[in-house]
């Protein structure tokens, strides 16, 4: 059923309704573009992370996915002020998971790249071998099972560029999929293949670029997540692996002193890494990560933070910048907080 809207609204906004109905929380993207329009002045002057912006509780929608609703209400507002936005759909609280399959002219890597995990012996010809329609179909080829580019059976959307996004549904979501490119050297499920899952949206068909997203075949619905790519996804690194809680280690109770001068000194530092979210790599993360660990070290061992604030707070500024890899800033933070606890500090200086 084709949702009612207000009058004076576009297409976009109808299809943003009908896939709020699905249970689709939806953002607005610029409009022509696949990105979402700019934040207000405010988030760009301050640079906090998304999911602590104050802005969605005003109804905005800045940040992107984070801002993502189903409230008729509150997507009739963003459709009227700018009726040729286009449509946006968060993955994770959608449980989708989209294989986002590329055809982009690049310099074709070594075999041993092609499928993360899986040698490619030179006994396999792969002549004519240039996309990630090919090895996707390499992937279901080696497993024995369909090529998921020709499943007729689920959702797929053609994209401007000559790609295709294959549309499904996660069919256990107490499961969680980390979102990916098929470029990365650590987490990818093929080259030239993307993963749009937990943190990362998808452009909705039906949405205005140059040349536009465009259903193909009859199927309008995602279909379950195939047993073999969920397989296919755990092996691959897109299920986090559950982090035990960190045992600190006993401290005497210090007085705190002069909180205030060592929560700025801390908050500088903690400013750094959540700017690297905006560059996934070549961003110093890891420095700025084990700086700010290793001062907040200090000032818990000086008395001017509890332990707890302080790994809360590195926590959440390492998550926004890197959230994808929990395992490797939890080791970064406990190395550096101890080291940092070998020399208590104080604002003015080490002790």
């Amino acid at each position: 059923m084709t949702p009612v809207v207000p009058p004076g609204t576009g297409p976009s906004h109808v299809f943003a309704r009908w896939c709020a109905q699905q249970g689709w929380p939806v953002h607005p993207l610029a409009p022509g573009q696949k990105t979402p329009p700019a934040n207000c002045a405010e988030c760009r002057d301050h640079g906090h992370p998304g999911s602590a912006c104050p802005c969605h509780a005003l109804g905005r929608w800045c940040h992107g996915f984070h801002a993502a609703t189903t409230a008729p209400d509150r997507l009739d507002a963003w459709w009227q002020e700018q009726p040729r936005f286009g449509v946006g759909v968060s993955c994770g609280p959608a449980n989708l998971i989209v294989l986002d399959v590329d055809a982009h002219a690049s310099q074709v890597p070594d075999r041993s790249r092609l499928l993360p995990g899986i040698p490619i012996g030179p006994q396999v010809n792969l002549d004519g071998l240039a996309t990630g329609f090919d090895t996707l179909a390499l992937l279901a080829a080696l497993r024995g099972k369909p090529d998921p580019t020709k499943d007729d059976t689920t959702l797929r959307v053609r994209t401007p560029s000559g790609g295709l996004h294959i549309w499904y549904r996660n069919p256990n979501p107490q499961i969680r999929y980390r979102s990916s490119t098929g470029s990365s050297p650590r987490t990818a499920l093929a080259w030239q293949v993307d993963v749009r899952a937990d943190n990362g949206y998808i452009v909705a068909f039906t949405t205005g670029t140059d040349a536009g997203y465009r259903r193909i075949g009859a199927c309008r619905q995602p279909a379950m997540l195939p047993q073999w790519i969920a397989a296919e996804l755990a092996r691959t690194g897109h299920v986090p692996t559950p982090q035990p809680p960190a045992v600190p280690l006993p401290r005497r109770p210090r007085p705190r002193r002069a909180a205030k001068a060592a929560e700025r000194m801390l908050q500088t530092l903690l400013d750094e890494v959540t700017a690297c979210a905006a560059t996934p790599s070549g961003a110093s993360f890891t420095e700025k990560l084990n700086r700010a660990a290793f001062t907040a070290g200090g000032l818990v061992e000086g008395g001017h933070l509890t332990d707890s604030e302080a790994r809360a707070l590195l926590h959440e500024a390492a998550r926004a910048a890197r959230p994808h890899q929990e395992r490797r800033n939890t080791t970064i933070i406990e190395s550096a907080l101890s080291a940092g606890a070998q020399r208590p500090l104080h604002p003015q200086g080490r002790s």
